[in-house]
């Protein structure tokens, strides 16, 4: 029964962020309510249970470093690494540098673009 309740899910998110990635105005718009909503629930019902601020704080904290969401979410994984590789921050580099990352970048993309659209033809003959 959950996993059905599962699956459903998986399947319909699967599909409203495929629809909304193409537009993604809208798609930002929604990604924030969403988030803006949840908070405030988070949020009252804290009040609701009568937690104390620092207890608040200490329980989110606990979550978070137990998650290692603290360090993806506040540092982000791309500052870690890149001091890890002792790399410049991006004022001390040079433009050089940044214009031909991203170069490669836009390579990347372009190369992933065509990816899409090869896997959309061949699941539109599919069908």
């Amino acid at each position: 029964m959950i996993s059905k309740i599962f699956n459903f899910f998986d399947k319909l998110e699967d599909r409203i962020r495929g629809k909304l990635s193409r537009h993604p105005i809208p798609y930002g718009i929604i990604s924030g309510i969403a988030v803006v909503l949840f908070w405030r629930g988070v949020w009252e019902g804290s009040d609701l249970l009568g937690m104390h601020p620092f207890v608040s704080l200490l329980v989110g904290l606990i979550g978070l470093l137990a998650t290692g969401v603290l360090v993806s979410e506040f540092i982000g994984k791309s500052l870690i690494i890149s001091g890890l590789k002792g790399e410049k921050k991006i004022e001390e580099r040079e433009i050089k540098d940044i214009e031909q990352e991203e170069a490669v970048l836009d390579k990347i993309y372009r190369k992933l673009d065509k990816i899409e659209t090869e896997v959309q033809g061949i699941k539109d003959q599919q069908k």
